[in-house]
């Protein structure tokens, strides 16, 4: 009898060990306990690249685990998180673009809502509109002007579709009701030569770079997508200037495959919220033109389900998306 209850005892704590190893409970104590890569479904370079690489090299110290960045350009990224292992081991730093991704691809193998949890959002980065410098403009009116005399005439390039660069110049034409033709191109290196040699007019680029291209003359700045604007370039006006109606936050953030547990969630949407708070990463954000902004899970679940629904209808008012 004795050594039955022994038996029937091993088994009990056995099957209590493994209860305690399934709870929320036991994963937000451990996780993470091996590498975690974070996919950026843009190519090297890019504003979300860079912000990635901030963001894992900090987590890296705070988890002392290995955090590596995982360049996975267009759609094919972000399918591969959306169908991978929903544990917290695959997380995903994307631009706001995302949450339009179905409506201008076909076929798409996600639903950018449903098929993700956010973690956080980690910042929001104004765009400046920046055109070629022999292009016949110096102001946003002027450029207006000029595409409603030239309609289907002027190109504006993105570092892709679905990315925040296109999103910037697509709100701004419906916002503006000027007909100009997009040009996608494989990353922001791309996109941004393409409006230095004068094959796109228009371009929204960061603010550290829109310095840089202004200072050496090889493109013209004439606006900022900020609500107002910034102090790093105080002199070019708010989009909003001269197209009040004009409305849109470019900002990137952490998401996570759906099915991912809340207890994951929640620790690491913590953590990344302390790394944002550190002066370094604060000074490395800012010299992307970057303002961290993190959230609660909740918030970025609510802002991406009320993006996906409002960028959705405008680009089915311009006609993107329902042939």
């Amino acid at each position: 009898m004795g050594v039955e209850h022994m038996k029937l005892r091993t088994i009990a704590l056995a099957g209590a060990a493994l209860v305690a190893l399934a709870t929320p409970g036991w994963a937000q104590g451990t996780y993470p306990n091996q590498m975690v890569r974070i996919v950026v479904p843009f190519s090297a370079g890019s504003v979300t690249d860079s912000l990635a690489r901030i963001l894992a090299d900090k987590l890296s110290d705070v988890w002392k685990q290995q955090v590596i960045v995982e360049n996975r350009p267009g759609l094919p990224g972000t399918t591969s998180v959306a169908k991978g292992q929903a544990d917290g081991y695959t997380l995903m730093l994307t631009s706001n673009g995302h949450t339009i991704a179905n409506v201008i691809n076909k076929n798409i193998l996600f639903d950018p809502v449903k098929d993700f949890a956010g973690v956080t959002k980690i910042a929001s980065v104004p765009m400046v509109a920046v055109v070629p410098p022999d292009l016949p403009v110096k102001t946003m009116a002027d450029f207006l002007a000029l595409a409603k005399e030239k309609p289907g005439k002027l190109n504006f390039s993105s570092a892709g579709i679905a990315s925040t660069t296109y999103l910037s110049s697509e709100l701004l034409k419906q916002a503006a009701k000027i007909d100009i033709v997009h040009v996608p191109y494989k990353g922001t290196p791309e996109a941004t030569t393409a409006v230095i040699r004068g094959d796109a007019q228009l371009y929204f680029t960061p603010i550290p770079l829109a310095q840089e291209l202004t200072a050496g003359n090889k493109v013209r700045a004439i606006a900022i997508n900020s609500n107002a604007r910034s102090d790093q370039m105080p002199d070019v006006p708010a989009v909003k200037e001269t197209v009040p109606s004009y409305d849109y936050d470019s900002w990137f953030a952490v998401l996570a495959p759906a099915a991912t547990p809340k207890a994951v969630i929640t620790k690491a949407s913590e953590d990344i919220a302390k790394v944002l708070k550190m002066p370094d990463v604060i000074e490395k954000l800012k010299a992307q033109g970057a303002v961290a902004s993190p959230t609660t899970p909740d918030a970025l679940d609510a802002q991406v389900k009320r993006e996906a629904e409002r960028y959705t209808k405008a680009l089915h008012d311009a006609g993107v998306g329902t042939n």
